[in-house]
């Protein structure tokens, strides 16, 4: 897929085969890449430095203890690139999500987060370590303590239903128990569990800090009423990420919010747990799609909807662009639309995405911040489908 000459393209920045902490063939910039490239395919990149800099601001900013949701990208370069920078915890959702971290990082601690299980995943989960789980119902709290045999070890952490308010990806629907719901099952859960939390989700890109602020406000009102405390409290995810159009203050600012209201809730003596997943991977992978033809304003791609390219398409979502080509460009910037190389008419990316007005087959566009919900989401439909990843140095 790549030529022979990669490795002689590394050795002059003294860059290794591999880059050590993600196991991915390394070089220094885009341009490499696309030099050494032989294949047909998109190629996904990954910036190490980038995703260690966004564990390193949860680790040092988050006000308690960071679980990585592996659902915003699993691949194993990203969570080898997530251990080797410090995060310890991994919330998953399925059998396979399990042993896939468990392959790469067997001391890791696993959170079974997902409020809806079957009860093969709660079997395999128990039976391989996995002492965390969340539920929503009491179907599902029976579950749990039938298929672990009433194991009293069990962490049980019941999921709150709570409005998403500023969320641009609202969860609210799904999962959740109301208030009335939630009383009653803390009250019958907390006999079967020396550790019983609560956990929340404000929504996906939550763009306004006080969603926190009033949800753990509505946590503490609730646990009064219940007259019943709690051992832990898990925050969720919900962190945003800048894509154009989408402003978010700064994480520094979802930090403090969140210690401000569990001092005033009196939560600070309690384990403080938060979710992310967009925040830590998203701005530290890209895809580099390739133009294979130009019709007017609208730019085929050999990457799309069916890709990595999902969020662009089904919330039209407008990533960031950069163009990479051997040939000189205009200065002057037009907006284009992208169609994926897919049969289905659906395979198609309004945007408008910006870049240079002569624009034309065979140029190469990166398509950024999508570490996260990108290559995590590509199937291999009408047989497009793209295994090649890379990490970029510099």
């Amino acid at each position: 897929m790549f030529s022979s000459n990669a490795s002689r393209l590394a050795q002059p920045a003294l860059l290794p085969d591999f880059d050590r902490p993600s196991g991915l063939p390394a070089f220094n910039t885009v341009e490499q890449v696309i030099a050494t490239y032989q294949g047909d395919d998109a190629i996904h990149l990954l910036y190490p430095q980038v995703i260690a800099a966004a564990a390193e601001t949860f680790l040092t900013g988050f006000p308690g203890q960071v679980v990585y949701a592996v659902k915003a990208n699993p691949h194993p370069a990203v969570l080898k690139i997530l251990w080797a920078s410090g995060i310890r915890n991994f919330d998953v959702a399925s059998i396979r999500e399990i042993d896939l971290v468990q392959s790469i990082a067997k001391d890791a601690q696993l959170f079974l987060m997902h409020p809806v299980k079957s009860r093969q995943t709660i079997r395999h989960a128990y039976r391989v370590g996995v002492r965390d789980m969340a539920f929503d119902c009491e179907a599902e709290l029976t579950k749990i303590l039938t298929e672990t045999d009433h194991a009293g070890n069990l962490k049980l952490h019941l999921r709150l239903a709570i409005s998403s308010g500023a969320a641009a990806m609202p969860l609210e629907g799904k999962f959740g128990a109301t208030r009335r719901q939630a009383i009653a099952l803390l009250r019958l859960a907390r006999p079967h569990t020396a550790h019983l939390g609560l956990s929340f989700h404000v929504g996906s890109q939550c763009m306004d800090t006080a969603d926190y602020e009033r949800t753990i406000a509505y946590v503490r009102d609730l646990l009064n009423e219940a007259d019943i405390t709690i051992d832990s409290l898990d925050c969720g995810g919900g962190f945003p990420v800048a894509y154009p159009g989408m402003t978010p203050p700064p994480m520094a600012d979802y930090f403090e919010t969140i210690q401000t209201a569990l001092t005033a809730n009196g939560f600070k003596d309690i384990t403080i747990y938060g979710e992310p997943g967009r925040a830590l991977c998203a701005q530290g992978g890209s895809t580099l799609a390739r133009v294979e033809l130009r019709k007017g304003k609208a730019l085929y791609l050999n990457d799309g909807s069916y890709g990595s390219l999902f969020d662009a398409a089904q919330c039209s979502w407008k990533y960031p662009t950069k163009l990479h080509t051997a040939e000189e460009r205009s200065d002057t910037l037009e907006e284009f639309r992208f169609f994926g190389p897919t049969c289905d008419s659906l395979d198609m990316m309004e945007g408008p995405f910006a870049l240079p007005a002569d624009i034309q087959e065979g140029d190469w566009i990166e398509i950024c911040h999508l570490g996260a919900y990108g290559q995590a989401l590509a199937t291999d439909f009408n047989g497009f489908q793209s295994d090649a990843t890379v990490a970029i140095l510099g």
